[in-house]
């Protein structure tokens, strides 16, 4: 019983890392972290429920609310040979008051 709890559980928490593909580091996600809110990508497939039992699971915070946008592929043209970029969508997260996620990461 133990041994299925703990595998689900895993399960869960391996699902968790495939939502969330990557934080956001621009100007703008920088600018929008002094209003509690922090950008990430995700993937097409998820859904603002996800992303957020996600966040919360994998940061340990509050989610207040999820907003999320798609950005369609652009078509390029690179030596008279047509291309797509990928589809992108994007996570923005407002966290509860007082909670916080530290991006910043650095090697110390």
């Amino acid at each position: 019983m133990k041994k299925a709890k703990k595998q689900a559980a895993a399960e869960i928490r391996g699902f968790h890392y495939d939502v969330i593909l990557s934080p956001v580091v621009t100007e703008k996600s920088t600018a929008v972290s002094e209003h509690n809110q922090v950008i990430f990508n995700v993937r097409l497939e998820s859904t603002k429920a996800d992303i957020k039992a996600a966040v919360e699971a994998l940061f340990k915070v509050k989610v207040k609310s999820v907003n999320t946008l798609r950005r369609l592929g652009k078509t390029k043209r690179f030596r008279n040979v047509l291309g797509k970029q990928n589809d992108t969508k994007k996570a923005i997260i407002t966290l509860a008051h007082g909670q916080n996620i530290n991006l910043e990461g650095g090697v110390n």
